[in-house]
């Protein structure tokens, strides 16, 4: 299912909503087995551990590279968050069984938190504005819970909101753990309080997040893109690694022919 068959303003409104939309098979198995079969390449070379966290992770395969302008969710980020954007970050994810809860320095599990810099994101009235959105990528069996699933608390990034406790072993009001199947796509604002859970299961769980934000804004895990990711890439492939201008003042005030995106607003004129 894509987003035009779901309808983008729908989309947007849950979003605004929730803090986070799930959607349903936008990769094909195909897409998915492809995917798992980079993710053992990748992960063939790095040392054992109960979990691996490896960033700018489009840069280690072009199965991942791909997914940077994935065309059925490419859309909707721009609606979200406007066309000047480019990729924040790309983080797999994999967290192998952990019934005993062992807490590691690769992050087995993550406490509740707000995404964002140290010192944070500016709040005003208790509250942080949306700077970036991140797209989940499931490519496990996330279908039930406890098996590492990401834990949300709906509409947490619209309403000032402390919990009693930060420790995602420990329930929380309203809590949900995101359940999904290979395929399947998790969107969540880094302004919404969400955590990674202990995986209790015997299935290894694994997620690709890739991030995206305003151009102007400095990516989390790259600076600039290899001449390797850039080869052959088309306009809107460079505009989201970056790459619109040698004047950096277009970074924050773009001539309209850097910025492709533009052409998937829905309502142009309203961002």
């Amino acid at each position: 299912m894509k987003t035009a068959h779901l309808g983008i303003p729908k989309l947007m409104e849950q979003f605004h909503e929730q803090g986070y939309l799930v959607i349903p098979d936008i990769l094909s198995q195909e897409e998915v087995s492809r995917l798992n079969a980079a993710i053992d390449e990748i992960i063939s070379i790095e040392p054992e551990a109960l979990s691996h966290n490896i960033y700018n992770s489009v840069e280690r395969h072009a199965e991942i590279a791909a997914l940077i302008d994935q065309p059925a969710i490419l859309p909707l980020i721009v609606n979200l968050l406007g066309h000047n954007i480019q990729l924040h970050i790309s983080h797999l994810t994999i967290r192998q069984p952990n019934p005993s809860e062992t807490q590691t320095d690769t992050h087995s599990f993550i406490d509740w938190h707000q995404d964002g810099p140290h010192p944070q994101f500016p709040v005003i009235n208790g509250l942080t504005a949306t700077y970036y959105i991140k797209v989940c990528y499931i490519l496990s069996d996330m279908s039930e819970p406890d098996r590492g699933n990401t834990k949300v608390i709906p509409g947490s990034h619209k309403q000032p909101y402390n919990p009693n406790h930060k420790d995602v072993r420990q329930q929380l009001d309203g809590e949900v753990q995101v359940c999904g199947k290979p395929g399947d796509v998790f969107v969540f604002a880094q302004n919404l309080w969400h955590a990674g859970s202990p995986n209790r299961s015997t299935f290894t769980r694994r997620q690709l997040f890739l991030g995206y934000s305003p151009i102007w804004m400095r990516p989390i895990d790259y600076h600039s893109a290899s001449v390797s990711l850039l080869k052959d890439a088309d306009p809107i492939r460079r505009q989201l690694l970056g790459q619109i201008s040698d004047n950096k003042f277009n970074y924050y005030v773009p001539e309209e022919s850097m910025v492709p995106l533009k052409s998937m607003l829905i309502h142009p004129s309203s961002k």
